[in-house]
């Protein structure tokens, strides 16, 4: 982390100064202490047997050094949340009221937050460097072998041709690779630097490009088959397998992508906005017959997700099978120097992961001393009046707030430990329905005002405004903060319950999901007046929750307004 991130901004990016060799240097040692006293620290009981001065330097040292790793990868946001909470460890008991708690000692702080899993060395940094590296690791070789080449003429032969072709080319690859990278970021970052380009070439304003490449890198970590690190630890904190997870996240995910296509079809319709040229648009043979390669291990990997082996084992097998596979191909050929590149960008890659997941383990782990859980469950329980729609409200608002400048993970994992035991403990929503909604708007935040982190690196490829994308890209991805309070109150959007009810449930959605991108856009086959966009809203919300007739006067309200529309529109057309 200190030889590669500078101590600031003017820092040089090659050449580390002598603060940072320190640093890594007391890393080092540090790291060779606690590795060589792990049968010592295994053997003695926490709280019970006292610190030595030794292990005091040592504990106090990686936690001052972890300070420092989160401030350089991930920003002074974390670190200040870090710092208040251990603040409120140390000083909480001179507090009055419900938030005092008893006194902590130094000492006390110091063997819970480094000696024992529910600190430092707990469920997120184990997270971060066993299933978290492994399908980095997985995505880093794909994009090597050019596997995101392969996603954009997939997706340009699916939707070049339609109007706004390139918007639409950027939605699909950046869903397809997306599901592979888990990081929005970084999903932008690639697949961004091709379509957002192409966008602006064909017309598309800088924020409109950036925008709808923003919303859709967002949605790549709720896709299966791996939805970056968070869905890891998602797993671990619930005890609910990563295949199950991944089974349920599919039908909402599909929803938010169809919300994000449908809003950009009618805003290219409204805007007029072109087709790709057909001459740039690549055929199916060429595709497929070059990058077949990048179907092996996908589909290797999801047959051993559903056979029930492991994450790390999957991320490992289809790891292998890539490299085995891409030799058959000189374009893809991955060689000993690539392969070193590779490993070396992985490590990279997980530095900013890991810096975060390590705070939020200092976090977790006072959170644990103080019993500040279910101080906080209380006072949600009291704003929500034992009521889970206005708990749900100021859950999914929390855990945007939390998220904003953080990694994803962070973002969750705070939520999951302050406000899941509300959902699952206080208000009976279901461990699975809880802890997906707060994963859900923990992804949301990568592109919500004013931190907007997504939009930021759009910016710099679109050069436009970050602030103008993230409000566009939220405006795209509207229908994806009411999915979430769909399938806590309809579980079968998470493929639970019978077979009919599953699929009265995800096509009442579905007809939500259009009207509410109807509603939103202003648009179907003309520009819609205020009133009509306002009752496709109402009949949207109406059919999100499918509770019986109010359901059931949804649909008929909407599916009425599109007829009218639609016999509005012909009759104009003959009349001309």
């Amino acid at each position: 982390v200190f030889l590669l991130t500078g101590s600031s901004s003017k820092s040089s990016e090659t050449k580390p100064s002598a603060i940072d060799y320190f640093l890594a240097a007391s890393s080092l040692c540090v790291g060779i202490y606690f590795i060589s006293s792990i049968p010592e620290i295994s053997t003695r009981i926490s709280l019970f047997n006292e610190l030595t001065s030794t292990q005091r330097l040592f504990s106090a040292l990686i936690i001052l050094l972890t300070f420092e790793a989160t401030r350089r990868t991930v920003g002074s946001g974390l670190l200040i949340i870090v710092v208040i909470f251990i603040s409120y460890n140390l000083f909480g008991d001179v507090f009055e009221g419900t938030l005092r708690h008893g006194e902590i000692t130094t000492d006390h702080f110091l063997d819970i937050s480094v000696f024992t899993s529910d600190g430092l060395f707990g469920v997120p940094i184990r997270v971060a460097a066993t299933y978290a590296f492994v399908f980095v690791m997985f995505g880093t070789f794909l994009e090597k072998a050019k596997g995101g080449d392969f996603f954009f003429n997939i997706a340009a032969l699916i939707s070049g041709k339609t109007p706004g072709g390139p918007a639409k080319v950027a939605v699909f690859s950046s869903a397809l690779f997306g599901t592979v990278s888990g990081s929005p970021t970084s999903d932008v970052v690639t697949t961004g630097s091709i379509t957002i380009p192409m966008m602006k070439r064909l017309g598309y304003s800088g924020t409109l490009a950036g925008a709808v490449e923003v919303a859709a890198s967002t949605g790549g970590s709720l896709l299966p088959p791996i939805m970056g690190s968070a869905a890891f630890i998602m797993a671990e904190f619930t005890g609910i397998t990563y295949t199950q997870i991944i089974i349920a996240a599919l039908i909402p995910a599909l929803l938010y992508y169809l919300g994000v296509y449908l809003q950009v079809h009618l805003r290219s319709l409204k805007l007029g906005l072109e087709p790709m040229q057909t001459d740039s648009l690549p055929t199916l043979k060429e595709t497929l017959s070059l990058g077949w390669v990048f179907l092996v291990p996908l589909i290797s990997m999801i047959y051993a997700l559903v056979k029930g082996y492991s994450p790390t084992y999957v991320a490992v097998f289809g790891t292998t099978v890539l490299l085995i596979v891409c030799q058959f191909k000189k374009h893809t050929r991955i060689g000993l120097k690539s392969f070193y590149e590779c490993l070396a960008n992985t490590t990279t890659r997980m530095v900013s992961v890991t810096g975060a997941c390590a705070a939020a383990g200092l976090v977790i782990g006072g959170i644990t001393m103080t019993g500040l859980a279910t101080k906080f469950s209380y006072f949600v329980f009291l704003f929500s009046e034992n009521n889970v729609f206005p708990a749900l409200i100021c859950g999914a608002i929390l855990t945007i707030i939390l998220g904003l400048g953080m990694p994803t993970p962070s973002a969750y994992i705070l939520a999951a430990v302050l406000i899941g035991p509300v959902f699952v403990n206080d208000l009976g929503v279901s461990m699975l329905s809880a802890h997906l909604f707060l994963l859900y708007y923990a992804v949301m935040s990568a592109m919500t005002p004013p931190v907007a982190v997504a939009a930021y690196a759009a910016s710099a490829i679109a050069d436009a405004n970050p602030l103008s994308i993230a409000v566009n890209a939220v405006a795209f991805s509207i229908v994806a903060f009411f999915i979430p309070f769909s399938f806590v109150y309809n579980e079968e959007l998470l493929l639970l319950g019978s077979y009919s009810d599953i699929a009265l449930v995800i096509v009442s959605v579905t007809c939500g999901v259009v009207f509410i991108a109807i509603g939103s856009e202003g648009y179907l086959f003309h520009q819609l007046p205020f009133f009509p966009r306002l009752l496709f809203f109402v009949a949207g919300f109406c059919t999100f929750f499918a509770f019986g007739w109010i359901n059931l006067v949804g649909l008929l309200l909407g599916l009425s307004l599109m007829y009218y529309l639609n016999h509005k529109n012909k009759s104009l057309k003959i009349s001309t």
